[in-house]
């Protein structure tokens, strides 16, 4: 396991593996390094760096939750290429992160190579946020990992064809189990700073999105996102007309990024890198 020192003294944790085009690895909102378990083996050729952010996974947690934001985020991720003395790398974001993909765009395009964005525009549909309010930092009620994975299946019918066996990797890799139970694996104060971010007003993220003119860019979208509205994915479209799109049939928010579309997108968007 590696871990690095952020300059305000965390130790977040990172994999490192591979040769090749150095591709970061960056989760979602509540997730961890094992949201790209899944495609990892069509990344083959690469050099994959993945992160636990701050308060997730293996990773310190902030004593203050208020640092559980993009702006820290994307400072966090600097010093990881720092720390590793990559100049530059290309970011595969799921929805949050690709939110600090778009970040980093603004703030330090030149560290980019290119960016691919998993599920996740300018524009967070508020469906899409309701729903991460309703389950964020509270441990689940199922006490086995077989129970959540049934769970999940019936919670999130937009995904259709899941395998069972496939939910319960998902059970498994988000919660962690004790004599108690099953937990989540991140802070639950990371639910004050999403509510306390929700009472503030969002910002114009079509600037940040126009910022990776010139870098090579993919999307793969879900087609039954509650996150990802289709009006959003066409403007960006419209602005990116040479955007590599993924459409992901049978997927919500977010795809699992082994399914064909989004593996086809991918391996599209590593060649355009070269």
């Amino acid at each position: 396991m590696a871990f690095f020192t952020t300059s305000d003294g965390l130790e977040l944790y990172y994999t490192d593996h591979g040769t090749g085009l150095p591709i970061l690895c960056l989760a979602g909102l509540t997730r961890t390094t094992a949201d790209f378990d899944y495609v990892t083996p069509f990344l083959s050729g690469q050099r994959l760096i993945k992160l636990d952010y701050r308060g997730r996974g293996r990773s310190d947690f902030d004593p203050d939750w208020k640092n559980y934001s993009l702006p820290i985020e994307c400072r966090d991720v600097t010093e990881l290429l720092d720390h590793l003395g990559l100049e530059k790398v290309a970011i595969l974001g799921t929805s949050r992160g690709g939110l600090n993909a778009m970040g980093l765009a603004m703030g330090a395009k030149h560290r980019l190579l290119g960016v691919a964005l998993n599920d996740v525009g300018p524009v967070i549909e508020p469906a899409g946020i309701e729903a991460i309010k309703g389950y964020i930092g509270r441990d689940p009620v199922a006490k086995t990992h077989a129970e959540a994975a049934a769970n999940m299946a019936r919670a999130f019918p937009e995904f259709k064809g899941v395998p069972e066996s496939r939910w319960l990797e998902e059970a498994r890799k988000h919660y962690t189990k004790d004599a108690d139970g099953l937990h989540i694996t991140y802070d639950k104060h990371l639910r004050d700073a999403v509510l306390a971010a929700g009472d503030q007003m969002m910002p114009d993220l079509w600037p940040f999105f126009d910022t990776m003119d010139g870098l090579p860019l993919a999307l793969v979208w879900g087609l039954n996102s509650n996150l990802l509205g289709a009006d959003t994915v066409a403007e960006m479209q419209k602005r990116r007309p040479d955007m590599i799109l993924g459409k992901v049939p049978d997927r919500g928010h977010i795809p699992f990024l082994d399914e064909p579309a989004a593996v086809t997108a991918l391996t599209t968007w590593t060649k355009a890198l070269q």
